[in-house]
């Protein structure tokens, strides 16, 4: 015990982190998120009966998976194993298949893997869950601050169910608060007089963050004056205890969504001044600058495509940039992409033709390739009129009309190209080329 601990526990201040005493066990007692744990919900019910299946709670930071978790734990008779993917190598999660099919065999004992920051283990690692998942030896249970749709193996996601945990409002944040005060866990036993403003200040601040409001509220418990027993907090005592930078960008928060998500649509919307105050205001939070790449690249072509092929390089070389070189020499190169996305002619055309595209094929079974487009290498081809009356385009000056789709889609247009930039002088060519296709605005 060094000088700091006797000195709280003088003051019968626990030297453990407040937010993580008055921690709720009980679902009864949790806050927030009724979207998902309303009595009537799927959740809330498979919690009660220990029937939870594989899941994925998706949120930013102090809204409560980790603790939505432990309830799930405190509720079922299944074996319970608690792990950071920050910490965790493929080792111990293969330690632990083991155990649970030993347990199951044995005992007909499930188990149940929390994995705490999922979206830390890389493509293997969670590819070494998979198999267990699959079989139902683990039950699984993430948490991320990350879209899981971004950094979740897709085999995973196909396995569980995904659920987002939103920011908690600030009525949400004030009853944890005044409920800390009153917990035994908490600070019951101390005589705390507390202006109510403070608590709709840590509310505000805290940006839906419980553990962020609760660490604050520790603080300043611990460092406010005291009269005679009794421990005084102001609005001012509570402004030194909760960091400004934080309250206005979280890089794991729900600011971090918004940020980003201003950051997209400035790009989106051709204004360089918002795109680089955006990308000014991430960066000065800690933003991972690969990240930030990683959204400027999506962009390059989904809001800029063919009407400036050169967005998709530039956007790319960033992204080598920001691997490689890092921060901070790695924000001009970032600056670069970004206003060069926000500069040039916009065109959705691209991802509206993929998705296009793709709907009809989830949704639609074609006639099948035309048989002069199919594979006449091998042997007996030719036999079925595999490759006959192909027409090779270089035969004929680099290009000759001929059916590409199959007959079911032959009249089929999925890529209208737009009339910006380069992409206007596309759609000339595509309409001198194909004379019998028919291009909206062409």
């Amino acid at each position: 015990m060094d000088l700091f601990d006797l000195a709280n526990n003088k003051n019968n201040i626990s030297y453990k982190p407040l937010a993580e005493r008055v921690r709720p066990e009980t679902l009864e007692e949790y806050i927030g998120q009724k979207h998902i744990l309303a009595k009537d919900k799927m959740l809330y019910r498979a919690i009660m009966t220990d029937n939870i299946s594989s899941v994925i709670f998706y949120g930013p930071p102090g809204v409560g998976k980790t603790t939505l978790a432990r309830i799930i734990a405190n509720h079922t008779k299944a074996n319970f194993i608690e792990l950071s993917a920050v910490t965790a190598g493929t080792s111990e999660v293969k330690k632990i298949v083991t155990e649970a099919e030993t347990n199951l065999k044995l005992y007909g004992k499930k188990t149940i893997l929390f994995l705490d920051e999922v979206h830390r283990f890389n493509k293997s690692q969670q590819d070494s869950l998979l198999p267990s998942v699959e079989k139902g030896l683990i039950i699984l249970i993430g948490a991320t601050t990350e879209n899981p749709y971004f950094e979740v193996n897709n085999a995973l996601l196909s396995r569980s169910m995904i659920l987002e945990l939103k920011p908690l409002t600030e009525q949400d944040v004030i009853i944890a608060l005044k409920r800390a005060l009153k917990s035994p866990k908490g600070f019951a036993d101390l005589n705390i007089e507390i202006e109510e403003e403070v608590f709709k200040y840590f509310a505000i601040h805290s940006n839906g963050d419980i553990r962020k409001a609760l660490n604050a509220l520790d603080m300043a418990v611990r460092t406010s004056k005291r009269v005679s027993d009794k421990i005084i907090i102001t609005v001012e005592d509570a402004k030194e205890c909760i960091q400004r930078k934080m309250s206005l960008y979280d890089k794991n928060g729900d600011n971090h969504y918004d940020t980003i998500s201003a950051f997209i649509k400035s790009m989106r919307g051709s204004d360089p001044d918002a795109t680089v105050y955006y990308l000014a205001k991430m960066l000065d939070a800690g933003e991972d600058p690969v990240f930030i790449a990683r959204r400027i690249l999506v962009h390059a072509s989904e809001d800029v495509g063919n009407a400036d092929p050169m967005a998709l390089v530039v956007a790319s070389s960033a992204m080598i940039a920001a691997r490689t070189i890092g921060m901070p020499e790695c924000r001009i190169n970032l600056a670069q992409a970004a206003l060069y996305i926000a500069c040039a002619p916009k065109s959705n055309a691209t991802i509206e033709a993929i998705d296009t595209a793709m709907e009809e094929v989830k949704s639609n079974r074609d006639s099948g390739i035309p048989p002069h487009l199919r594979d006449a290498h091998y042997k007996g081809a030719s036999q079925l009129g595999h490759g006959l009356n192909y027409k090779y385009p270089h035969a004929f000056g680099g290009f000759v009309e001929q059916q590409y789709l199959p007959d079911s889609h032959k009249d089929k247009i999925y890529y209208k190209p737009s009339r910006n930039g380069i992409e206007a002088k596309i759609s000339e060519r595509l309409k001198k080329l194909w004379k019998n296709k028919k291009y909206p605005g062409v």
